[in-house]
């Protein structure tokens, strides 16, 4: 669990990766070498795990998104595998989640145009002879919604 001082650490670095050490000692009202005792901490505790740009998917030529889910036949631990493995390779793949229920996967993907994503569903997807059902839907909107409330410690 994470106490108070943490969870406002980890809600900073959500907001902005960047933010410096003596903001987040000033935010906290702890002295600058307790912050990142702090900060390192949580990463040996693996609760911060890395850091990453965030990239404007329009801005580089990649403005429509889509969730395709897809079921695999046979449902096997290989077959599951090597798709994912290969799925998550592609370029216009932005996430993949594996997952339980009708359909083995959810992929997110980025594409130049409702024309690439035509093509990236029937000439790549479908050309898969594993890939037994495919569902698309496109985004209009991706929300990411920040930060990840996090649980807080009992208090005492």
């Amino acid at each position: 669990m994470l106490d108070e001082t943490d969870q406002t650490i980890v809600t900073l670095l959500q907001k902005d990766g960047r933010t410096t050490n003596r903001r987040l000692a000033d935010a906290t009202g702890i002295a600058p070498s307790t912050a990142i005792q702090r900060v390192n901490s949580l990463h040996s505790r693996g609760i911060i795990t890395g850091y990453h740009a965030q990239v404007d998917l329009a801005a580089i030529g990649r403005p429509v998104q889509a969730l395709i889910a897809i079921s695999i036949h046979p449902p096997s631990r290989t077959n599951i595998e090597n798709f994912r493995d290969w799925v998550s390779a592609l370029p216009e793949t932005i996430g993949v989640f594996v997952t339980s229920g009708a359909q083995d996967f959810l992929v997110h993907v980025a594409v130049e145009d409702t024309d690439g994503l035509y093509a990236f569903v029937i000439d790549r997807l479908t050309e898969r002879p594993e890939v037994a059902n495919v569902n698309t839907s496109v985004v209009y909107a991706h929300l990411q919604p920040l930060p990840i409330h996090l649980p807080t410690g009992p208090k005492v």
